[in-house]
C-alpha cells in the first residue's frame, strides 16, 4: 500500500461525482502553518488527513503509524491505528493529534503504512493574531 497524500486539514467531505459514479474528496482548509490561539505554550489539535492507495493485488489489511517530532526530531506524540481497504480502492484515515508547542516552531507528521516509507508532513506554529 501506498500514501497518495498527507495533509493537515480543516475539513473533509466526500461526494458522488455523478450518481453511481467515483467518490470525490473534497479538502478544504490544507494549511501547513497556522496561528497559535494564545501565546505557547500551547496545546492545538489539528487534522491530519492521509490517503492510502491499495493496489489489487494486495491483501488491504495495513497499519498506519504517525509519529509526530519536534524540531530537534524528539517524538511528542503518536498514533498506530490497524485499517482495511478493499483491494484495488483507495481510503482515507483521519489522525487527531494532540500537539503541545512550549514555543513557536515546527512539528512533523511522520506517516507511514507498514514498514513503507515515511511520508512526511510539517506544521508550524505562528504567533497569535
Amino acid at each position: 500500500m501506498d500514501i497518495v497524500s498527507a495533509l493537515f486539514c480543516e475539513n473533509l467531505n466526500l461526494r458522488q461525482a455523478s450518481p453511481g459514479g467515483p467518490t470525490r474528496i473534497d479538502l478544504t482548509g490544507v494549511m501547513f502553518s497556522l496561528q497559535a490561539p494564545s501565546p505557547p505554550p500551547v496545546t492545538v489539535a489539528p487534522h491530519l488527513i492521509v490517503l492510502v492507495r491499495c493496489r489489487a493485488d494486495e491483501p488491504g489489511n495495513g497499519i498506519l503509524e504517525v509519529e509526530f517530532r519536534d524540531e530537534s526530531g524528539e517524538e511528542v506524540a503518536r498514533n498506530v491505528s490497524p485499517f482495511t481497504v478493499e483491494p484495488g480502492k483507495f481510503t482515507y484515515r483521519l489522525v487527531r493529534g494532540e500537539l503541545t508547542y512550549p514555543e513557536l516552531g515546527t512539528i512533523e507528521a511522520h506517516c507511514r503504512v507498514g514498514q513503507g516509507p515515511w511520508t512526511v508532513v510539517p506544521l508550524t506554529l505562528l504567533p497569535p493574531a
